[in-house]
């Protein structure tokens, strides 16, 4: 592996308001490009490369300014394409190398970590502040007695759903799908003061369609909400109750497969000449068929149907129009497995049916916020034309945990991998940086970052109650660029338990208890609604150590420097010159409100086991 100089580390530049602007140009727009270079750095001249209707040029960049450490390099691209791509050649005395999304490097990389402008999208605007929660409907709260599942039974074969105490145990020998805590959207209408004061402006529900078990992912009907949450008029009273706060939803629903008691599937089942019997694939009819991961319980679509393409997606009443328009005004769609639509063996039609999502979805409502589930690489479908966004585990969260709480990979038939020496700090800055130089920028900001969810254990799980790691993480969820989202109950410290992993019920008597993490979490809530650094800055990782990081997110009207450490041994100072920080800049810890003063290129942080969170004064 080739050495590269040290001054290469401070060479920066993202789509952030600081080097590009404006971010969503027209088609034909002018776009201003800047270029952060040491001045100390023997660069003698600097180029943009990109490859106008496929032609690659390099145009020279001109030296604009000097402020402190950092020099700044400008062009003005004027392209006429959808599509922008570039990267940049320094010229130096030390030789020549190339920079990309992906870091500098002394040899000619591809195109595919090109920084990347779309001038054919727009990120909903709503996302700029937002903050998610995410609530499991059945643990959350229980606001109607009256319709708990004993109270308003739906029979469904095979299914025995049992109603428990909020908060029981239950028993080691019933399905997990069937015991029920009578959770529902009353529940969440009567908790929306807590989340108000909690700082939360988004809810993302789990599916709340009718279906048989706890989860609702084996949905019977996407046209009903389920009588157990309290029906449809819930949730569109739910709109209403939110509207009061100025509160988003998004609703989870999913398209890749349906429950086997759907009146789809039953009439599939019992009719090889149905119409339904084409939503599915039977491979030996009545009883073989491709299911999702070979449950069968969760028959697959099979997109190959137009019928279905038009109930599902296209039809003027269709499941994903319908309850994006009033009286429910969903602010956007979670799409259930996105990774594995529409793919069955030979036929692969993921692509096109997330590009008909989003057809139909932004047709319906222009700035509804399109969420993918998706575990692993997600790039292909978050450059502009599907997503606007996942739920970012391989790009934050997994190698974050990896990080925080040790190596564990899941595997469907082999457990768990797991690995006793500590995840190295250089492994999760470059599978933090590759992951961001796959997408553009513009979608960079819409990932939505979380740090538990009802597919993963809990955070206080997973870093075994360690409450300094608990506030660590939390900081860097809410300084990482994208949208954080706190799944319920973690600002009160909330743990797995038996059987349920992480869908505990909400343990509201514990709020008061709790009220020092809450805070903590609001504090973060109101930073990351206030500061445009939080919003719209940059990204630069700045320290890496064995135990600890360090990253600035920068703008134009004020930075923050985010700084955490898992280690034992505080550490005591790090190195920001590399950041464009000039000496003399003042720094103030938002939490303990101690202030530092850039010296000779260094900050003190005096970070112990936990993390600081500065702000510019």
């Amino acid at each position: 592996m080739t050495d590269l100089p040290l001054w290469l580390q401070a060479v920066h530049h993202d789509g952030s308001p600081y080097y590009l602007t404006p971010l969503f140009p027209e088609v034909g727009e002018p776009v201003r490009v800047r270029l952060r270079t040491p001045v100390k750095a023997p660069v003698e001249e600097v180029f943009l490369r990109w490859t106008p209707d496929g032609e690659q040029t390099y145009e020279p960049m001109q030296a604009v300014e000097v402020s402190g450490p950092a020099r700044y390099w400008e062009i003005i691209l004027e392209g006429r394409e959808p599509v922008l791509n570039y990267h940049f050649l320094l010229k130096s005395g030390d030789g020549v190398f190339w920079y990309t999304a992906a870091g500098p490097e002394a040899y000619q990389p591809t195109d595919v970590t090109d920084f990347r402008v779309l001038s054919n999208y727009r990120s909903p605007e709503w996302l700029t502040d937002a903050v998610f929660y995410q609530i499991f409907p059945d643990t959350f709260c229980n606001g109607d007695p009256q319709i708990n599942p004993d109270r308003l039974p739906l029979r469904y074969p095979g299914y025995e759903p049992k109603i428990f105490p909020w908060g029981a145990s239950v028993p080691e020998t019933l399905p997990f799908q069937d015991g029920f805590f009578g959770g529902d959207l009353i529940g969440v209408s009567e908790k929306l003061e807590y989340l108000n004061e909690l700082g939360v402006n988004a809810v993302y529900l789990n599916p709340v369609f009718q279906a048989p078990s706890n989860h609702r992912y084996d949905v019977v009907d996407y046209f009903k909400v389920d009588p157990r949450l309290g029906g449809d008029v819930a949730l569109a009273s739910l709109r209403q109750d939110m509207n009061v706060f100025g509160m988003r939803y998004l609703l989870d629903v999913v398209p890749n497969h349906c429950g086997a008691q759907h009146s789809w599937f039953r009439a599939a089942q019992e009719d090889p000449d149905a119409d339904e019997t084409d939503f599915f694939t039977f491979i030996d009819h009545p009883d073989e068929y491709h299911s999702w991961l070979h449950f069968p319980s969760l028959p697959k679509f099979s997109y190959r149907s137009e019928k279905l393409r038009r109930i599902m997606f296209t039809d003027e009443n269709s499941i994903f129009r319908r309850w994006l328009k009033p009286p429910y005004d969903a602010d956007g769609w979670r799409i259930d497995v996105a990774n594995m639509l529409g793919r069955q063996g030979e036929v692969q039609m993921n692509a096109e049916l997330s590009r008909l999502i989003r057809r139909v979805v932004k047709e319906t409502r222009p700035d509804a916020y399109l969420l993918g589930e998706h575990f692993f690489d997600a790039g292909p479908q978050l450059q502009g034309d599907m997503w606007d966004g996942v739920m970012n585990y391989a790009g934050f969260y997994t190698p974050f945990m990896h990080w925080l709480a040790g190596f564990s990979q899941h595997t469907w038939h082999h457990g768990k991998i797991t690995c006793s020496v500590p995840y190295p700090t250089h492994s999760l800055e470059a599978t933090w940086r590759t992951r961001r130089a796959a997408i553009p920028w513009a979608l960079a900001r819409n990932q939505l970052n979380l740090l538990s969810s009802h597919d993963t254990d809990r955070l206080r799980t997973r870093i075994g109650g360690d409450e300094s790691l608990h506030r660590l993480a939390a900081v860097v969820q809410f300084a990482f660029p994208g949208v954080p989202c706190i799944f319920y109950g973690d600002e009160l410290g909330v743990e797995n338990v038996p059987k349920y992993g992480s869908r505990a019920c909400m343990p509201w008597e514990k709020a008061e208890e709790k009220q020092a993490l809450f805070r903590f979490y609001s504090r973060l809530t109101q930073l990351r609604r206030e500061l445009p650094a939080l919003q719209e800055g940059g990204f630069q990782m700045l320290h890496t150590d064995r135990d600890s990081f360090a990253f600035q997110r920068e703008h134009p009207e004020g930075r923050i420097l985010a700084v955490a450490n898992r280690g034992t041994q505080k550490l005591r100072e790090i190195a920001v010159e590399h950041g464009g920080m000039p000496d003399g800049l003042r720094l103030r810890e938002v939490f303990s409100g101690s202030e530092a003063v850039v010296q000779q290129g260094r900050l003190t942080v005096n970070t112990a086991r936990g993390a600081t969170l500065w702000v510019t004064c």
